[in-house]
């Protein structure tokens, strides 16, 4: 049983809430059971360190048997050393340590896919878990982030993707101009997401084609230079007094629009 919250273990979890631990060593942190339970199931072998207080492993004691299944220890401790180590106030009682595995852009775009997002520049550790999740919801091939797009192992972005991190290849490191010529040599038609686009249901027969989503910053959107190298832009209407919507919730009805015509078409 690990008790002491200040040990050089609780410490090292710890520490990859921030960028640069995470750089360091390559891993991320992971907290409560349903974050811990998908990657159990869908990568398991990404799961180094499992920690977890007794009472938590008997109230989710499917965990503890895919953390056996996978061949990871459960290390208990008590709840002092689990909210030493989880970035929430109030932690659930479970936290492991992963190794990051993102695909490569190539990787992405060799597959062949029929409707991918790519996030330049997204700022709000939120709006990317929501898009992630969202993206892995609507059947998205994968998200590929550019720019200066927030880490996906920020604990932030993978709490928000409640699992979904796991389900989706997700590209990270990419510049820009470069994956969107990836995309279209893969056969994909890029389409911005902008408020000064066209009207979005007088070209809803292009959905149905593959598609390369493009969302820009939360407060910016997509700069002149961005918005110059997607083949079409499209806005949402809005019909209602709301001055805009919220990038997740836009990129997810935009992401649904092309699978709903993708599928129709299919």
């Amino acid at each position: 049983m690990l008790e002491n919250p200040r040990s050089p273990r609780a410490r090292a979890v710890a520490k990859l809430a921030k960028r640069s631990a995470r750089q360091e060593t390559g891993c991320y942190l992971l907290e409560g059971p349903q974050a811990v339970r998908e990657a159990l199931r869908f990568a398991p072998g990404a799961v180094e360190e499992l920690y977890a207080t007794p009472t938590a492993m008997e109230r989710h004691g499917d965990v503890h048997d895919s953390a056996r299944d996978a061949g990871v220890e459960v290390l208990f401790a008590t709840e002092a050393v689990i909210e030493a180590m989880a970035d929430t106030v109030t932690p659930q009682g479970v936290v492991a340590v992963a190794r990051q595995a993102p695909t490569s852009v190539r990787d992405v775009f060799a597959a062949s896919p029929r409707l991918v997002a790519i996030c330049e520049e997204v700022r709000d550790p939120g709006n990317l878990g929501t898009i992630i999740r969202a993206a892995d919801a609507a059947g998205v091939d994968a998200v590929v982030l550019t720019g200066r797009t927030v880490d996906p192992y920020n604990p932030k972005v993978v709490r928000a993707t409640t699992g979904s991190l796991f389900h989706v290849p997700v590209a990270v490191g990419a510049e820009l101009p470069a994956t969107v010529e990836r995309a279209r040599s893969a056969g994909l038609r890029v389409i911005a997401a902008d408020v000064g686009g066209g009207d979005f249901l007088d070209h809803r027969a292009l959905l149905a084609e593959p598609t390369a989503w493009l969302f820009g910053n939360e407060a910016r959107g997509l700069d002149e230079a961005s918005l110059a190298l997607a083949d079409a832009s499209l806005r949402l209407p809005i019909y209602g007094a709301a001055e805009s919507l919220n990038l997740a919730t836009a990129a997810s009805v935009c992401l649904y629009e092309s699978a709903f015509a993708q599928r129709a078409a299919h």
